[in-house]
């Protein structure tokens, strides 16, 4: 990656006692404080924990309420939604066509003062721009090109490398891999390793991303900590945290244990005392002053003996309380959806002889058959989104014919099911008329939505929880759907939400169909088959579609 940081020196990133609120009273940051060091740092944690926010306060995009956000140095920010005018030509885009054509216009004999005041010392920002361009596999991409011209991957990219010409100090990326085929990608990871001064913080659910930062922090219940290492070392000191926390928990419920039975040993004992006391006072054993005297002083110490033992389990409970938070609790979706079985020899789906509006020039057939769960992979732009979409009748096709036999839903990739307005329950009784209110929120709370959460608008939640709230829509809409489409599910999940999102679909008895980048994810759900769009769409095996890609990229 060309054109590193010129001033990384004094580049830094501080939040001191952050606090920030959204609009409607949730509370995002209270007093949070980090500092981030030069070098690559991936910044992690769950959906809705503040991640894209605390990118953008850095960012400057939003204020904190309380509390101050200093960052040193140039500023660059590549969001997750990425929105660029369409009639832009690339080197707008780039932010360079101003400078290009006053080079340009130089070159030609013109010596207005104005235009070496535009150029300043950039005299080589086409070559620089071009460069760039190329560092990110977009070698052949015109500069006079407009946006429009380009795919979803290209864009992202194109956004990246305008952000890498400004030269900055500090660059924030908010999930870069999002939308990106897995060419695209490695050009990402190849910036990423280049990146060797300046403060860069990434947030991404991307593992093999994630490999290659120098540390990671993870945003957790409103404080970041620190891990050393790339994932895979944050993942085994986790593990190694979790073993000891539980070995913790293990401590401390033995420990309650013991201090219930000494308390019950205790009563039994005194009880048993008091019966003889109250047995020897009624013989006339002990006189009476005597026999008072003795009931006072008995009495006086078991109750101190009562309360120490009272006050030892209680300290053992509280000990406990602690033992179990510093247990990771990361709910998983546990649901049952019998109603959305599919025998295996009935037609879900058949393809005759169509042709594609965009992407993919071939003729396409292929039946899906029973709960066959089917892979669409292929390179940005090779028509996989639009193949969904003319499956889903969203769009007719040139030609050919497609048929549906049985409920079909479509998950597309912006998450656009849901109305703002509406509450999580709302958009699902929308899609679920009939349901009482009650059935919708048990079931709501199987996908993690449980009590008030369930009533939260659709349009305050974060990326991964209006994943689940789609997908919660989806499949608990009635009819029940048994072929469920998804375009790029794994987008914005964090990979908690991954294994929710895993878990999800195990409990799917019907036919799927997944067009997604993401291979260690197809291969988690079970993919029986593997369909390769390109100039045509193939059959082919996880291995094929590996060498299929690879081949690609060398083309």
């Amino acid at each position: 990656m060309p054109n590193l940081p010129s001033s990384v020196s004094g580049a830094s990133v501080t939040c001191s006692a952050v606090c920030f609120q959204w609009p409607d009273g949730t509370t995002v940051f209270d007093e949070l404080s980090v500092s981030f060091p030069v070098g690559r740092t991936g910044l992690v944690g769950l959906n809705g924990s503040g991640k894209s926010t605390l990118l953008r306060l850095l960012a400057g995009q939003l204020q904190p309420l309380a509390g101050s956000v200093t960052v040193k140095g140039s500023v660059a920010y590549l969001p997750q939604n990425i929105t660029l005018n369409t009639s832009l030509r690339v080197d707008q885009a780039l932010g360079i066509a101003e400078r290009r054509a006053a080079v340009r216009a130089v070159e030609a004999g013109d010596v207005s003062a104005e235009l070496f005041e535009v150029i300043g010392d950039d005299w080589d920002v086409e070559e620089r721009a071009l460069a760039t361009l190329g560092s990110l596999g977009l070698s052949g991409i015109d500069l006079d090109r407009t946006v429009g011209q380009l795919s979803g991957g290209e864009t992202v990219l194109l956004r990246l490398a305008a952000l890498l010409l400004e030269r900055p100090d500090v660059l924030l990326l908010d999930e870069p891999t999002n939308n990106l085929d897995l060419f695209a990608r490695q050009r990402l990871y190849e910036a990423i390793d280049s990146w060797r001064a300046g403060v860069l913080i990434v947030v991404s659910h991307d593992r093999e991303l994630l490999e290659r930062v120098d540390r990671i922090a993870e945003l957790r219940a409103g404080t970041v900590t620190w891990y050393g290492g790339a994932w895979s070392a944050y993942q085994e000191a986790v593990a190694t945290q979790q073993e000891a926390a539980e070995r913790m928990v293990r401590v401390a419920e033995a420990e309650v244990k013991r201090q219930k039975r000494e308390l019950i040993e205790t009563q039994i004992k005194l009880a048993r005392r008091q019966r003889q006391g109250k047995k020897m006072q009624a013989e006339g054993r002990v006189p009476k002053i005597v026999a008072g005297a003795l009931k006072r002083a008995a009495q006086e110490s078991a109750g101190k003996l009562r309360i120490l033992q009272q006050e030892r389990l209680q300290q053992a409970k509280e000990r406990l309380e602690e033992a179990e938070e510093a247990v990771r609790d990361d709910e998983e979706i546990r649901i049952d959806l019998p109603h959305t079985a599919v025998p295996a020899g009935r037609i879900v789906l058949s393809v005759r002889e169509a042709r594609l509006r965009f992407g993919c020039p071939s003729a396409i057939t292929f039946m899906v058959h029973g709960p066959e769960r089917i892979a669409l992979v292929g390179r940005n732009g090779a028509g996989k989104t639009t193949l969904l979409r003319t499956l889903a009748g969203q769009i007719t096709p040139l030609s050919g014919e497609v048929k549906t036999f049985v409920p079909l839903r479509f998950l597309p990739q912006r998450l656009d099911v849901l109305d703002d307005e509406l509450s999580i329950v709302q958009n699902v009784a929308r899609a679920a008329p009939g349901v009482t209110n009650n059935q919708i929120r048990a079931q709501l709370a199987r996908f993690l939505f449980k009590g008030a959460r369930a009533d939260q608008l659709a349009g305050t939640l974060s990326g991964g929880e209006r994943f689940r709230a789609a997908l919660a829509a989806m499949l608990l809409a009635a009819p029940s759907p048994q072929l469920l489409m998804l375009d790029e599910p794994t987008n914005n999940l964090d990979l908690a939400s991954v294994r929710q999102l895993t878990s999800a679909l195990e409990s799917y008895q019907g036919a799927l169909l997944i067009a997604s980048h993401d291979l260690a994810f197809l291969e988690s759900i079970g993919v029986t088959r593997w369909l390769f769009v390109d100039q045509q769409v193939q059959e082919s095996s996880a291995d094929e579609v590996r060498a299929l890609l690879a081949g690609s990229r060398a083309g």
